[in-house]
């Protein structure tokens, strides 16, 4: 079904004044009446974390929220921007790959609260190469522009196009752009990787430490993935659109009938 799209709601989990999130608003506000519903400061990792409350403050560009990236969405679709077509999320300094970090991010999971308001939403994040401290480089708003310009296609063309009909949100990861406007990266629609090699270390003094060892592999440009998926697709340069549903859906034909039928008799020998 058609939709037009007048008014977006803009957040993210870096924070309202996060160089990403001003970069996608300015690109919105050309076509759209955009409302940034984002947390005071980086609340990266929240995944779908929900206060009992938030306090709020306006913004130049809309309203902070002392609050994760799920309390924006929540606090702006029920309260604030109630009338919002469209919630965008991001753009994330840092990518949102492979199906292990949907559930873990902020970015993608504002997305998904904004699915069970059934209001469509893009969670756009960056790929920044680099490091193990590539979070401390200061980027320029150009350097989004692969995803800025991304989004921006995507909310007008995939609301038009009826897809938010058949999809909840799309989740995009785009490279690093030059900052030539002129030469954009291609886009590319794939899945989450499967892939998944997170390692812990313990340190033998009460500490057990974590690692993400496929962040060496982007660097190298040697991942265990192939073309299609969304990781592959941001080592080649492309922008990666994965079209996505709100998790959990129930397998009705997996076997448990069965199983819930024996419970009865299996705990009869216990009472």
């Amino acid at each position: 079904m058609y939709m037009s799209v007048e008014r977006v709601l803009l957040t993210n989990d870096d924070g309202i004044d996060a160089v990403g999130l001003r970069a996608l608003y300015d690109e919105l506000t050309d076509d759209y009446d955009v409302v940034a519903v984002a947390p005071t400061g980086d609340r990266s990792s929240a995944g779908r974390a929900l206060s009992e409350g938030v306090d709020i403050a306006e913004h130049e560009l809309g309203y902070a929220v002392d609050g994760t990236p799920v309390d924006c969405v929540v606090a702006g679709l029920d309260a604030l921007v109630p009338d919002a077509d469209v919630v965008v999320a991001g753009c994330n300094k840092g990518a949102n790959l492979g199906a292990y970090t949907l559930g873990r991010s902020g970015t993608v999971s504002a997305a998904v609260e904004a699915a069970f308001f059934d209001v469509p939403a893009v969670a756009a994040s960056m790929y920044v190469p680099g490091g193990d401290d590539w979070w401390k480089r200061e980027l320029e708003p150009a350097e989004f522009a692969n995803a800025t310009r991304a989004t921006r296609y995507l909310v007008a063309e995939a609301t038009a196009s009826g897809a938010f009909d058949r999809v909840d949100y799309l989740n995009v990861n785009a490279p690093v752009a030059d900052g030539e406007r002129d030469s954009p990266a291609p886009m590319r629609v794939t899945s989450p990787s499967p892939w998944y090699g997170m390692e812990a270390a313990h340190d033998g003094n009460g500490r057990v430490r974590f690692s993400d060892p496929i962040w060496g592999k982007m660097n190298d440009g040697d991942v265990p993935d192939s073309v299609g998926t969304d990781r592959r697709a941001v080592v080649d340069g492309e922008v990666s659109v994965s079209p996505l549903s709100v998790p959990h859906t129930a397998e009705p034909d997996a076997g448990f009938d069965e199983l819930a039928a024996a419970y009865g008799r299996a705990t009869e020998n216990v009472r």
